[in-house]
């Protein structure tokens, strides 16, 4: 079972009912382009909740500036109900939020390990990274079979099991997912959404962007449509798979 709190790190404690994660009326722009236009939604803790949308929506951008890495144009990012909008990545690293990108960004010359403790550059507590990467290879026991070998070497299923193993080494209480499927066979898919919902199930709350519609909406608790920057729909996830305008755009129905 993945360990969520850390020695060094109390869990962000929110009251009763409210979000462990708000984002409201969040815009982004790229030069002249405005990517995202007040985009407003809410996590719970213990939730996994999905953004789904075509390409160019505005999802990786969502995830981007909730951890710091875009400057916003305009709203308010809040995590356990304190702004977070402004600050740099690390301290959000550092309050408990995790990024597992778009395209994996392993180090294809670093070891399995190597990658794994530089996950938790910030805590550099020796028994606990031990305890931690326990965790990971029990969830993702390839990577335990394969902790001396180089990141570039591992197929692109091992990979992407590295990336996320690479943010859970933080012990996040928000784990944000970009695109977990992408490029990957579809019987590791499977493993791999069996994974998050495990890691749900310790009570990491996960935000997941993912182009797989189907899989999204099978593992969320809720759902966010992003449509050119915007929020199109939103609901609980069972109701998006069985709303027509979802199902022809996205699920092939």
């Amino acid at each position: 079972m993945m360990r969520v709190a850390h020695p060094t790190r109390p869990l962000v404690k929110v009251e009763a009912g409210a979000p462990l994660l708000e984002l409201d009326d969040v815009r982004v722009a790229y030069g002249g382009i405005k990517a995202l236009k007040g985009v407003s939604l809410k996590v719970f803790p213990g939730e996994i909740v999905a953004m789904i949308g075509s390409n160019g929506a505005g999802k990786t951008t969502t995830l981007k500036s909730v951890m710091g890495l875009l400057p916003l144009s305009g709203g308010t990012i809040r995590f356990g109900g304190k702004v977070i909008s402004g600050h740099p990545p690390e301290d959000l690293v550092a309050a408990g939020i995790s990024l597992s990108p778009e395209g994996r960004a392993i180090f294809p010359n670093l070891t399995v390990r190597e990658n794994l403790e530089l996950g938790a550059y910030l805590h550099r507590h020796a028994p606990s990274m031990r305890e931690t990467i326990d965790d990971v290879t029990k969830l993702f026991p390839r990577l335990g079979e394969r902790m001396s070998q180089e990141g570039g070497t591992l197929s692109g299923g091992e990979q992407q099991m590295l990336a996320i193993g690479r943010a859970l080494m933080a012990r996040p209480q928000l784990l944000l997912l970009d695109e977990p499927s992408l490029g990957i066979a579809p019987k590791l898919v499977q493993q791999i959404f069996a994974a998050i919902r495990e890691i749900a199930a310790a009570g990491v709350t996960i935000l997941v962007v993912e182009q797989n519609t189907r899989i999204a909406l099978a593992t969320a608790r809720r759902a966010y449509v992003l449509r050119t920057g915007e929020i199109a729909l939103s609901g609980e996830a069972k109701d998006l798979a069985a709303n027509p305008e979802i199902q022809a755009a996205y699920l092939g129905g």
